[in-house]
């Protein structure tokens, strides 16, 4: 079952993909594979959702993925850990996870054991690419057009991140560097069920 350590940070689109695209191949980047996630959030049934933050139910949820990666079908359970500083950012996270034969399988499995599906959220995912940076450009289903990066072996902290971005000029909300997408969804989800 691996452990996965990352940080990373996600920013809020400003443009359309296709002009976000275009933009990426004129700074240089690379198309790499394509991907989409079908993210299914599962909670304990005993959570007093109306009680707690987005943040903190989804501390305690289980996501249960089917990944279509180039025609490969991969599912997991995954639970993430993020530790946060005080101004709200992600300072760290780890993600544990394991493969199932059936993410549908999967997700009855934890209905058994006492928890139900709060949201879903799909994703259509685009890598670009370049000897630096890895970005994912996620469109979300009726939601946003955000791009993921992560530190990796050049890129060891977070302010290198945030920099690499700004030369890049991509059009992106500059006050937020830390978009949570699940956590934006279930405040809507909460809202509208009036918990």
């Amino acid at each position: 079952m691996p452990i996965k350590q990352e940080n990373e940070i996600t920013i809020r689109i400003l443009c359309s993909k296709e002009e976000l695209i275009k933009h990426l191949e004129e700074k240089g980047l690379k198309k790499g594979r394509k991907f989409r996630l079908d993210d299914h959030y599962l909670i304990p049934k005993i959570l007093k959702v109306e009680e707690l933050t987005a943040r903190e139910i989804l501390s305690k949820a289980v996501i249960i993925r089917n990944i279509e990666n180039d025609g490969k079908i991969v599912n997991k359970i995954t639970f993430k850990k993020k530790i946060i500083n005080e101004k709200g950012e992600i300072v760290s996270q780890t993600a544990t996870s394991c493969e199932v034969f059936d993410y549908t399988e999967g997700i009855r499995l934890f209905e058994e054991l006492g928890y139900y599906e709060i949201m879903n959220i799909i994703e259509d995912d685009i890598i670009y690419y370049n000897d630096n940076i890895e970005l994912a450009i996620k469109d979300i289903y009726n939601g946003d057009l955000l791009i993921e990066t992560e530190t990796n072996e050049n890129i060891k902290k977070i302010e290198e991140l945030k920099e690499i971005i700004e030369k890049l000029e991509i059009p992106f909300e500059k006050e937020n560097y830390f978009v949570k997408k699940a956590e934006e969804r279930l405040r809507g989800i909460l809202a509208e069920k009036k918990y």
